[in-house]
């Protein structure tokens, strides 16, 4: 990992996840998951540590490998629903809406684990425009770690991975864009331990300028 502050990176496309690293959710995740992990026995700090990346069922599956994987859909669909009409506390990480401002006529897209609803009403809840490509929970086959969705959104903008730069903040999606050849910036506390390309605590070290050939990422302190 490169430290803080960094040498810039240039990329043909940028591609953002969304909770935690535009969007701070933080809240009501808690609010959900710890629910969640009360109705199932489970300790809610534990469920904490995987709660964050990954596709809701994908995180019930590997806390509860032996329960139906249709119960998990099923609580999934349950917790879509809370979490998109939940949104106390749900603000801009700090740094986005200057970051999605330098990025608007530049090649980029959301890739989230949120469906499509979720990640309308989160964006909007945090005053941010939504990218025009966006790929969604419904758009793949595999929640990451897979990097699915990572190489469907560049495919969609019409660039190869190794031209990306992504921007995350879990460990499951720093995975995710690592496994689809792509250099990662991590944002925030959580990635700081998973060896991204570039850590920066936030978005307001980040800037952004080029046009639709190139850009340059630099990362001030």
């Amino acid at each position: 990992m490169t430290a803080f502050p960094a040498a810039p990176l240039s990329a043909r496309a940028v591609l953002l996840d969304m909770d935690g690293t535009l969007v701070n959710s933080d809240a009501v995740v808690e609010r959900c998951w710890r629910q969640w992990a009360a109705e199932q026995g489970l300790d809610g700090d534990h469920v904490m540590r995987h709660a964050h990346g990954r596709q809701g069922h994908a995180t019930m599956a590997l806390l509860l490998p032996d329960r139906p994987a249709a119960l998990n859909h099923a609580d999934n669909r349950r917790m879509l629903d809370r979490e998109t009409t939940d949104m106390d506390g749900v603000v801009p990480v700090p740094g986005a809406p200057a970051l999605m401002a330098a990025l608007r006529g530049l090649p980029h897209a959301l890739v989230t684990s949120a469906d499509s609803g979720l990640a309308t009403a989160r964006m909007a809840a945090a005053g941010l425009p939504s990218p025009p490509v966006r790929v969604t929970a419904e758009c793949v086959g595999a929640s990451k770690p897979d990097p699915e969705g990572f190489l469907k959104a560049a495919a969609e903008l019409g660039f190869d991975a190794g031209d990306c730069v992504a921007f995350e903040d879990s460990e499951v999606g720093i995975a995710a864009a690592r496994a689809a050849g792509m250099r990662v910036v991590g944002v925030g506390a959580r990635a700081a331990a998973c060896e991204p390309t570039v850590h920066v605590p936030d978005l307001e070290p980040v800037r952004i300028t080029g046009d639709a050939t190139g850009m340059v990422l630099a990362f001030g302190a």
